[in-house]
This record gives structure tokens, sequence and C-alpha cells, in this order.
């Protein structure tokens, strides 16, 4: 792996500076139908998929307590417990991954000086009228997944297949793919970010820096509120075994309803 951190590679959020930028940003920055748009993506699974079933664990694990997956860093084969939304989810990671912060990337050795594909989990809560010409429109959207996902369909610059039922484990949710429409010029866009979506209303916090890349969004209704989280690729000309095992990773995710004890 390259020096940078996976985040940085990823046009992702600054982890922990994030407050600090909004407040340096604050001052210089001043119910519809789902909806396919033109150019759909290939979806790697079809409607009423049963997502969410995780392979054997590559530890060989059982029954053990499932360890909670590391803040950053390398990570060995295993099954992790993630804590980010109001339920748990279990997520398995064969050997040559990195955590940072809310996902888990992974280097293409073809592209050493850009990551190749990376799994995305945090939340978000607002979602840009326009991706290309974001700054003030990023419009703040109700906590339920149908919500997201309305705006997310709504949202023009981008291209998005019909979102379709998943079973995540235990809850339901929908999939759906997401991309940059057409030849759009991120160069000219606010800020030089293609903004899909946030977690402020003044700054973007999950943009593409690249036309090419392209996501997969798995939005999961936990009884009225929302998880959500995607699998990205950056370039087109990643590896396909690569491609293939963040798919993997992706599919892994499982939500497991909490066992009440007397």
């Amino acid at each position: 792996m390259s020096s940078m951190t996976l985040l940085e590679k990823a046009a992702q959020r600054p982890l922990h500076l994030l407050p600090l930028l909004a407040i340096a940003l604050i001052g210089f920055l001043g119910g519809c139908q789902y909806e396919s748009k033109d150019v759909p993506l290939p979806s790697s699974s079809s409607p009423n998929t049963e997502a969410g079933t995780p392979p054997p664990r590559p530890d060989g694990g059982g029954t053990a307590t499932v360890p909670p997956l590391p803040k950053s860093g390398a990570i060995g084969a295993g099954t992790y417990l993630v804590t980010s939304f109001a339920e748990n989810f279990e997520i398995t990671v064969p050997d040559g991954w990195s955590a940072d912060g809310d996902g888990l990337g992974k280097d293409d050795p073809n592209h050493p000086d850009a990551m190749g594909v990376f799994v995305g989990w945090w939340p978000s809560n607002h979602v840009p009228r326009d991706a290309c010409k974001w700054q003030g429109s990023l419009v703040e959207v109700k906590p339920s997944a149908k919500a997201f996902v309305d705006a997310m369909m709504a949202q023009t610059s981008t291209s998005s297949t019909p979102p379709f039922e998943v079973k995540v484990g235990d809850y339901s949710g929908v999939e759906f793919d997401h991309s940059v429409e057409g030849d759009v010029d991120i160069r000219a866009c606010d800020n030089g970010q293609f903004c899909v979506h946030s977690e402020y209303s003044n700054l973007c916090t999950r943009w593409y820096s690249s036309a090419a890349e392209r996501e997969t969004y798995r939005v999961v209704n936990l009884n009225g509120t929302r998880a959500m989280f995607w699998v990205v690729q950056f370039h087109e000309s990643i590896h396909p075994e690569l491609t293939s095992q963040a798919r993997t990773v992706f599919d892994s995710i499982v939500f497991k309803l909490r066992q009440v004890t007397s």
C-alpha cells in the first residue's frame, strides 16, 4: 500500500477533521416514485435477492464471539462486528484488506497509487438535488430508508438502476447502482467534487473524484431508521478478481435481530 490513507485515496470524509472543516467552510460556502434513469449499470444481483448470507469464515470460526472491526490499519481474515447504526452488523473479510473509519478498502496491485475498491457505510442525512452543482442544494432527508432512496433516485447528473428488494440478514432493504450520468466534467462541478450524499448541509462527505467511479448501494430498513452501505469501483480497469472479492465482502454484511433474554 502507498503512504496515502484509504480515505484519502477514496476521496472520502477526513475522519477527525470534519467538524473543523464544517466550521471553516460555513463562512465560505455562504414522497416521489422510484424512477430509473437513462444509463443503467449492470447489477451483480437480481430482484428479490437474499443478501447478507456470509460465506464460510476464512478463519474457520463458528460460534465464537465476533470481534469488533478495528478502526484503522491492515486486518486479518475473519468476521467482524460493526456498530455504526441502530443495529449492529457483521462483515466477513479475506486477507489483504485495511480498515479506515467506517469502511474497508483494498488496493489494486496494478494501480498502487490509487485505491481499487472500497466498502463504506457511514451515515449520511443530506442528499444534493444535483450531484455536480451541489453547493446550496444539499437537502436533509428523513431517517427512513425510503427517504434516502427517493432522494438518490431524484438526484440529477447521476444515473441509477431501479431499486429492488433484498433481505440483509433479518432485515429488508433495497439495492441499486449509482454512477455519473453521461460525460459530466467533474472538474467543472462545485469545488471539483461530484457529491452524492453528505453528513452536512454545507460540505460534501461522499463524492466522486472521477467519472469512472460507480457504486452499488444497499439501504436497509431498521424498524423505521436506515442503515446504508455501498461498494465502490474507482476505475474501469480494476482486476476482475478484486471486483469479485469486493462484492463478496459487500454481500457478507448481515444484520441480526437482537435476542432478548429475561
